[in-house]
């Protein structure tokens, strides 16, 4: 089975870091929040709290197989830390796969790689990517095959995200 790092800080989109965390834990996978400090607690922007297992510091993307990306205003705090570009940049130029969903495609136009992407996004960010030279799709989830990258727009949308990140890593 997948070991998979979630990248995540306070005000993360609850249901966009739980929702996919629980699929991947019942189809057998390992996932490890990550944020700037293990041991402590985030807390997303509807008051959940989830325990954060690694730090950013010294991580290294050989040790995991795949990437995700929750949504929320988290996504914009991480992008302004270096470390968490980088390893955004790390994982897709290395072709491993990367799931993001609603406002986590940020990422990517701070790692200077949008322009080379197909993707979707949360309304306000598609406009963003686009801008940035993106593919832009208004779909429920848009797989991007050239770079194993799997987008999705809302939690509206979980479900088919959900099953699309739950095959890719069957495959």
């Amino acid at each position: 089975m997948s070991k998979i790092i979630a990248i995540a800080t306070n005000d993360v989109e609850d249901i966009e870091l739980s929702s996919p965390v629980k699929k991947l834990k019942e189809a057998g996978h390992t996932v490890d929040l990550v944020e700037k400090q293990a041991g402590r607690q985030i807390i997303g922007k509807h008051g959940n709290k989830f325990d954060v297992d690694k730090s950013i510091d010294g991580l290294k993307i050989s040790d995991y197989d795949a990437l995700l990306i929750p949504g929320g205003f988290s996504p914009d705090q991480l992008r302004a830390d270096d470390r968490f570009v980088d390893l955004v940049k790390d994982f897709l130029l290395a072709n491993k796969p990367v799931f993001a969903v609603c406002h986590g495609p940020q990422l990517f136009i701070q790692a200077g790689l949008a322009s080379e992407l197909t993707l979707t996004a949360y309304l306000t960010v598609r406009r963003d990517l686009y801008y940035a030279g993106a593919r832009v799709k208004d779909e429920p989830v848009v797989i991007d095959k050239k770079h194993d990258l799997i987008t999705s727009r809302t939690p509206a949308d979980l479900d088919a995200f959900n099953t699309a990140i739950i095959d890719r890593l069957a495959n």
